[in-house]
């Protein structure tokens, strides 16, 4: 293949990441500047630069505005990128962070902490990382007793743990203190960045870099693991520890994000659709796409949800609003055979 070639080849790729940048950079901006107390960009680059400016601003844009919006764009690339990863290896285009019980291992976790130790935030986000972890290292018991190391059957034991989680928090429900310890459950399981400060973000974010960049560094074994079982072996791959590796990176990932937020739905699902309709293709330039959209996207959900209403949405509420229709417009166009 020419260099012309490979260059015409890229350039939907590189239009489709110079925008979604662009777009990025909006949504952030407007998301440290909207809210109950409005903060203007010369007043940010006030702040940035050693200017003068107001007291409160300053605190407002470095103790909520920022981490939060920091946050969100962590969130939402690392359920993208999570996504995607699952994607691939699952072969399965449904396929997202809780298809092998991140996300119900994470609830139940969540849901433990509340009814055990009560509503702090550090007793909920401890033991949502510890529930997520949980989770997989059981579907990794499964898949071992089972000894059938196979796509499907990480999925299968993924279902499990799912419905064994669910039907757990459904018994902690019945039993928590309906005035307090109940809604506490439900509100995490609709996820928001109301509580997120830079404390938090700091706290995960050692995490949250191994995952994000180990799923990276592995991105060759990841496209290779989205081949037949006989074909990535024929190629030297080791799928058991290459497979193990990268649940093992998303997991990390995806914990991280929702011991702090609660749980977002969609974004890992949708991100890596939109990628893909964006550059016709799924590599690793879909990777760092579908990162780069999930950002995106949880960013205007966010700056939604706390324009919308004075006290804030639940995130999920918003992701599921702008989710449905792209999920519905891909399958209209997968009815037309163009994606």
């Amino acid at each position: 293949m020419s260099e012309q070639t490979l260059v015409q080849n890229r350039k939907p790729v590189i239009r489709s990441l110079w925008i979604v940048g662009a777009f990025i950079v909006l949504t952030f901006l407007a998301s440290v500047c909207i809210g109950n107390y409005a903060i203007s960009l010369p007043e940010i680059g006030a702040i940035l630069t050693g200017g003068e400016v107001n007291a409160m601003t300053r605190k407002v844009f470095f103790t909520l505005r920022l981490p939060r919006a920091c946050m969100g764009l962590m969130a939402g690339a690392g359920l993208g990128v999570a996504g995607s990863v699952y994607q691939m290896i699952f072969k399965n285009p449904l396929a997202s962070p809780d298809i092998i019980g991140v996300s119900s291992g994470a609830n139940l976790g969540a849901a433990v902490a509340i009814v055990s130790v009560g509503t702090g935030v550090g007793g909920i986000a401890a033991g949502a990382f510890a529930g997520g972890l949980l989770a997989v290292a059981f579907v990794m018991l499964l898949v071992r007793a089972t000894r059938a190391n196979t796509t499907a059957t990480y999925v299968l034991a993924g279902i499990v743990i799912s419905a064994v989680a669910k039907s757990v928090i459904m018994l902690l429900k019945y039993y928590a203190d309906s005035e307090s310890n109940l809604a506490a459950i439900e509100y995490w399981t609709m996820g928001s960045f109301a509580g997120v400060t830079a404390g938090k973000v700091f706290s995960v974010l050692p995490f949250w870099l191994i995952g994000f960049a180990g799923l990276f560094l592995l991105r060759r074994q990841v496209g290779l693991l989205s081949l037949n079982e006989e074909e990535c072996r024929m190629l030297g791959v080791r799928l058991h520890q290459v497979r193990l590796a990268v649940l093992t990176l998303s997991t990390l990932l995806v914990a991280s994000i929702v011991s702090i937020t609660g749980l977002i739905s969609f974004i890992g699902l949708i991100a890596p659709h939109i990628a893909r309709m964006m550059i016709k293709r799924e590599n690793t330039d879909t990777m760092v796409l579908s990162a780069m959209v999930g950002g995106a996207v949880l960013l205007v959900a966010d700056i939604l949800a706390r324009s919308l209403y004075a006290g804030g949405l639940p995130i999920s509420i918003l992701t599921t609003v702008i989710g449905v229709p792209v999920l519905v417009y891909f399958m209209c166009k997968r009815r037309e055979g163009k994606v």
